[in-house]
C-alpha cells in the first residue's frame, strides 16, 4: 500500500484575526487565563527574559530536536509579520536555541516575539532591547543545526497544546494560549473581569476589606458548619 508523504512544513495556516490580537493587547495574561477557565497557561518554567516584555499574536509553531535549531531558522524564514514563533524545544536546558542574532533578525522581519521551551542566550543584550523572548532559562552553549523537525503542526509547550494560529499572549506573569476558535468568546469576557477587579480594588482602597463570599465558600468546603462564622 502506498503511503502519502506527510509534509514536515505547513505553510498555509489560519491565524487568529489581527483585530482580536489587537484587542488582546489590552488585557494582562492573568485576566485572559481566568476568563478562559484557568486553561491555556504555560507552565511557570516559561518566563520572559525581562519583566517589561509583552507579546501578542498568532502562534507559528515549531518542533525541534533537543539542542538543534535548524527548524527554528526555517520558521524564522517563513513566519509572517505579527506572528509569535512558538518553539517546542522539549524543555532542554543544555543548549540555547537562539540569541541576539536570531532575535534581531526576527525583530527586523516584524515577528512579534519568541516563546521557546528551551534555553536561550545573549540574554543581557536581548533584555536591553524591546523584542520579547520567553524561555525556560539561559545557557551559553550554541545549538547544532542538522536535525529535522516540523513547522505548523500542533506542539506541546510546558503542559499546553498549541496549534498554529492560536492566540498567544505573554507578559511578566507568563504566557497564555487561547485556541483560535475560542478567542472571540474569551476576549468578550475579559473586560467584565477587569471591571469586577477594579470594583474590588475601589472597595479595598475605601477601607472595605471584607470578602462577602468567603464564609459561604468555607461552609461549602466543610471547614465551617452552617451558621458558623470566622
Amino acid at each position: 500500500m502506498k503511503i502519502d508523504h506527510v509534509p514536515a512544513i505547513r505553510k498555509d495556516i489560519v491565524r487568529v484575526s489581527p483585530e482580536l490580537v489587537e484587542a488582546a493587547r489590552a488585557f494582562p495574561a492573568a485576566i485572559l487565563a481566568d476568563v478562559a477557565g484557568r486553561r491555556g497557561s504555560l507552565g511557570a518554567r516559561i518566563r520572559p527574559l525581562a519583566p517589561h516584555m509583552k507579546v501578542a499574536g498568532p502562534a507559528f509553531t515549531v518542533e525541534v530536536r533537543p539542542g538543534d535549531n535548524l527548524m527554528f531558522h526555517a520558521a524564522l524564514a517563513l513566519a509572517q509579520p505579527g506572528d509569535v514563533i512558538v518553539v517546542d524545544g522539549k524543555g532542554d536546558e543544555t543548549m540555547a536555541l537562539c540569541g541576539t542574532l536570531m532575535s534581531t533578525q526576527a525583530q527586523k522581519a516584524g515577528i512579534a516575539g519568541f516563546v521557546v521551551d528551551s534555553a536561550v542566550r545573549d540574554s543581557a543584550e536581548i533584555c536591553e532591547g524591546e523584542f520579547p523572548v520567553f524561555a525556560i532559562g539561559t545557557n551559553p552553549n550554541g545549538p547544532t543545526k542538522g536535525l529535522a523537525g516540523r513547522i505548523n503542526w500542533p506542539v506541546s509547550i510546558a503542559g499546553v497544546s498549541v496549534s498554529p494560529g492560536d492566540l498567544v499572549v505573554g507578559d511578566a506573569d507568563g504566557v497564555v494560549v487561547i485556541p483560535r476558535e475560542n478567542a472571540q468568546a474569551i476576549l468578550s469576557r475579559a473586560q467584565g473581569k477587569v471591571d469586577a477587579e477594579q470594583r474590588r480594588m475601589d472597595e479595598l482602597n475605601a477601607g472595605n476589606l471584607a470578602s462577602p463570599w468567603l464564609e459561604d465558600a468555607l461552609i461549602s468546603a466543610g471547614v465551617l458548619k452552617a451558621g458558623e462564622s470566622l
